[in-house]
């Protein structure tokens, strides 16, 4: 199992990352919430999972253990795979996710694409014992010029499988679209909202 990965950070997306080390670049795939967290940083120490399929070894990473062991716990549920904990990780901060298993407000999940009525509650009734009332509270927003910020949120959003005609339609219903000073992941979840 690879832990984590320490390096320099060659290309950075909303869905991924690489982290070069000794000569070999990792891509490693990521939730919005630790895309947030990356801006300014060149070097990186990445908290990661592994899964292997049939089709290929995946690397999942995050710059907190908190959201790794939220990821872990995600795609322990049956009928959650990991890419839809990364859209569940990229809707919600690791705080709104333990509120919402606290609270046992399924509606919270059900209003994230993949995830229907069976498998929020399912997500709910797995986890509930596991996490408690264990909650944490705190994000952060960095900023970006307009259209890189909304290009780059186009680009995340078809890789998260939506269709292009959908998020130019979402996007005319975010006013928040052309304002030059809104972070990436508050114009996704916004995107995601109007998707869902």
């Amino acid at each position: 199992m690879i832990y984590s990965v320490s390096g320099t950070i060659s290309v950075k997306h909303p869905n991924y990352v690489v982290v070069e080390t000794q000569g070999i670049g990792y891509q490693i795939f990521i939730s919005l919430h630790t895309y947030s967290q990356l801006e300014g940083l060149k070097q990186v120490k990445m908290l990661t999972h592994l899964i292997i399929k049939e089709d290929g070894h995946h690397l999942y990473g995050f710059l907190t253990e908190e959201e790794r062991q939220l990821f872990i716990l995600l795609i322990s549920v049956n009928g959650v795979g990991p890419n839809t904990a990364r859209l569940i990780l990229s809707s919600l901060d690791p705080s709104g996710i333990k509120s919402a298993i606290n609270l046992k407000d399924d509606a919270v999940f059900r209003k994230i694409k993949g995830v229907g009525p069976k498998t929020a509650q399912r997500i709910i009734i797995d986890l509930f014992d596991k996490l408690g009332k264990d909650l944490n509270v705190g994000t952060s927003h960095p900023v970006q010029s307009g259209n890189q910020v909304k290009s780059e949120a186009i680009s995340a959003l078809l890789a998260l499988g939506f269709n292009r005609n959908a998020i130019d339609q979402a996007f005319k219903l975010i006013p928040e679209a052309s304002q030059s000073d809104v972070a990436i992941e508050v114009l996704i979840k916004l995107a995601l909202k109007k998707l869902s």
